[in-house]
Order: structure tokens, then C-alpha cells, then sequence
């Protein structure tokens, strides 16, 4: 409403009626474009176009704060990791690699890391 009463300010009443004409057939073409969208989506998915839960798709339903909290807790419980006895000290990786080397045993091998 707000908008028609700055435009009739603006434009004055003789051109008022030409710019109305010309926003109907904006707004029609636009219709008719995302009509047409819609058809052609419709002809080339197929039957699967009718099937599709287009509100699931719908980003405004995504709540950041829920997917983070759904992905941090997990009915299954964590595993637990036994804590290294304090009075044996620590293997470092290059001395396991040392002791397997002189037992005649080959060197550890992490496929993932190539």
C-alpha cells in the first residue's frame, strides 16, 4: 500500500496506469517462466517429479544448532581408552619401529597414510 502511494507520487496519475499495464506483464511473464520450469522438470524426471517430498527439501527446516547436537550425541557409548600405566614409560612410534626392526619383523604399514 505504502508502495502505490509513493508511486502515484512519483509518477504521477497520467503515467500511473501505463506502469501498472507494465508491472501485470512482468509479473505474468514470471509466472509463466516458473510454470514452464516446473513443466519442463516435470517432463524430464518423469513420474518421480509427483513423488518427491519437496517440504523435506525445504532449507528453511534446517536448525544448525539441532544437526550439530544430533551428530555430537550418540546413543552408543563411547569407547573406552585405557590410560598408559604410569610406571611403564611410553613407546614412541620411532622406537616401536626400532625394536620390530631388530626382532626381524617388518616395520609397521599404515595403508591409509599413502
Amino acid at each position: 500500500m505504502i508502495i502505490g502511494i509513493v508511486a502515484v507520487f512519483v509518477l504521477g496519475p497520467q503515467r500511473l496506469p501505463y506502469y501498472a499495464s507494465q508491472l501485470a506483464r512482468l509479473v505474468t511473464s514470471l509466472r509463466n517462466m516458473a510454470n514452464g520450469a516446473k513443466e519442463r522438470m516435470r517432463e524430464e524426471m518423469g513420474p518421480d517429479f509427483d513423488e518427491i517430498d519437496w517440504k523435506k527439501l525445504d532449507p528453511r527446516q534446517y536448525d544448525p544448532r539441532r544437526i550439530i547436537r544430533e551428530a555430537l550425541i550418540d546413543d552408543q557409548p563411547a569407547p573406552v581408552v585405557k590410560a598408559p600405566s604410569p610406571h611403564l614409560p611410553m613407546e614412541s612410534a620411532y622406537d616401536q619401529r626400532q625394536r620390530l626392526l631388530r626382532e626381524g619383523k617388518p616395520a609397521p604399514f599404515d595403508a591409509e597414510a599413502t
